[in-house]
C-alpha cells in the first residue's frame, strides 16, 4: 500500500461527545474537504465515556481527504479546575489562592496526564501539575 501525503495537521479541543458539524468544529474542518459527519461521529464514539471533560483532538488529514484521530488527555488547567470544584483560575497568578489541593489529587491528576506531558515519572508529572496549580492560584498541601 502507498504511503498518504499528509495535506494538513490540526489540534482543537471540543467537549467530550459533543462534536457537531456546527462552528467551531464546522469552521474549522470544512476547508479541509473531509467529512464532518464522520469526524463528529468517530469523536462522539471515542469520548463517550469522557462527557463534561473538554477533550482535546490530533486530526491528520491526508491528500485523498481521509484522516486520523488521536485522542489527547484533557488540559492540565482543566484538570485542576475540574478537581478543585473552581470555576477560574487567580487573576493574579500566584500572588492569590482560589483553592487548595492534596498531594493525592495533584497525584490523581498526574497520573491522567502522564502520557501527553513531557515527564517519565508520577513524581516528574506531579511537579509540572503542581506549577500549573501555583499559576492559576491554586495551592498545594503537604
Amino acid at each position: 500500500m502507498a504511503k498518504k501525503e499528509i495535506s494538513k495537521e490540526l489540534t482543537l479541543q471540543i467537549p467530550a461527545g459533543k462534536a457537531t458539524p456546527a462552528p467551531p468544529v464546522g469552521t474549522v474542518l470544512g476547508p479541509s474537504g473531509i467529512n464532518l459527519q464522520e469526524f463528529c461521529t468517530k469523536y462522539n464514539d471515542a469520548t463517550r465515556d469522557k462527557m463534561g471533560d473538554i477533550v482535546p483532538v490530533h486530526i491528520t488529514i491526508y491528500e485523498d481527504r481521509t484522516f486520523d484521530l488521536e485522542i489527547k488527555t484533557p488540559p492540565t488547567s482543566f484538570l485542576i479546575k475540574k478537581t478543585a470544584k473552581i470555576k477560574k483560575g487567580a487573576t493574579k497568578g500566584a500572588n492569590e489562592t482560589v483553592a487548595t489541593l492534596t498531594k493525592d489529587q495533584v497525584k490523581e491528576i498526574a497520573e491522567t496526564k502522564l502520557p501527553d506531558l513531557n515527564a517519565d515519572t508520577v513524581e516528574a508529572a506531579m511537579k509540572i501539575v503542581e506549577g500549573q496549580a501555583l499559576n492559576m492560584g491554586v495551592k498545594v498541601e503537604n
